[in-house]
């Protein structure tokens, strides 16, 4: 693995790590100050996500273009195979796999704040078709949105448009939009209220995989040069080095 796979894989693995200790801390500090009003909780977990989302993809960007997300990296890939563009299979490999336990070091990160035990298996079910549909919906819409303004020339607006739509989309969703399969496998391994028991974490992935596909037809069909574009997502980041 080159120097500079090793420190784009290390700014995936951080910003995951924080995107998720911001997910969890905020759902265990809104629960604990909104103890009876969940819906005030929600508020305070989706604002304090969005806000962290967008920090982070202006921190972490220009290293490694931000994806904290295995689906948008995996389509980067698939869209830029043939072109020569966007991530090569060792890249998605050392991505995914930073993303990956990034997102676990955030949950026990998150929890060790709050003086919580490290990990712990949560025991918050999610299952049924609402919520799988819920997350190909949420999935689809981040990855066109995010190759969209690739392809338009408009990576400047990223970091607030994706955090104003994961911060929405907590909303207009049943699921809560996790729309990451990192995040999700992260999220198992705390009991709070940001938490999804174990037995969740497949059909959420599932649902996951099935948007990033309906994505990349949809772009196929409204952005069909999104390859293009594809080394630049979710913003630019330095030039690839031994490729």
């Amino acid at each position: 693995m080159s120097l500079t796979l090793i420190r784009r894989a290390s700014a995936e693995f951080a910003g995951t790590a924080l995107l998720v200790a911001a997910v969890v801390g905020s759902g265990i500090a809104a629960a604990r100050l909104s103890p009876t009003d969940v819906g005030l909780q929600l508020l305070e977990n989706a604002i304090a996500t969005a806000l962290a989302l967008g920090a982070l993809i202006l921190t972490f960007g220009p290293v490694s273009g931000a994806h904290f997300n295995p689906v948008v990296s995996a389509v980067d890939w698939w869209l830029g195979r043939r072109a020569g563009t966007g991530l090569t299979a060792r890249d998605l490999a050392a991505y995914t796999a930073a993303q990956t336990f990034g997102a676990i070091t955030g949950a026990v990160l998150a929890d060790l704040m709050f003086g919580l035990p490290a990990a712990t298996w949560s025991r918050t079910d999610r299952t049924g078709g609402n919520l799988w549909l819920a997350e190909v919906v949420a999935t689809a819409g981040l990855v066109v949105l995010v190759f969209a303004l690739a392809r338009s020339g408009r990576t400047a607006a990223a970091p607030a448009a994706v955090g104003a739509y994961i911060g929405a989309a907590y909303w207009f969703t049943s699921s809560t939009s996790f729309a990451n399969p990192a995040v999700t496998i992260g999220r198992a391994f705390t009991d709070t209220f940001a938490g999804i028991a174990p037995s969740s974490v497949p059909g959420f992935i599932a649902a996951q995989l099935v948007g990033g596909l309906l994505a990349v037809a949809a772009l196929a069909a409204w952005y069909p040069h999104a390859a293009d574009s594809a080394d630049v997502v979710v913003v630019p980041h330095f030039a690839q080095e031994n490729r």
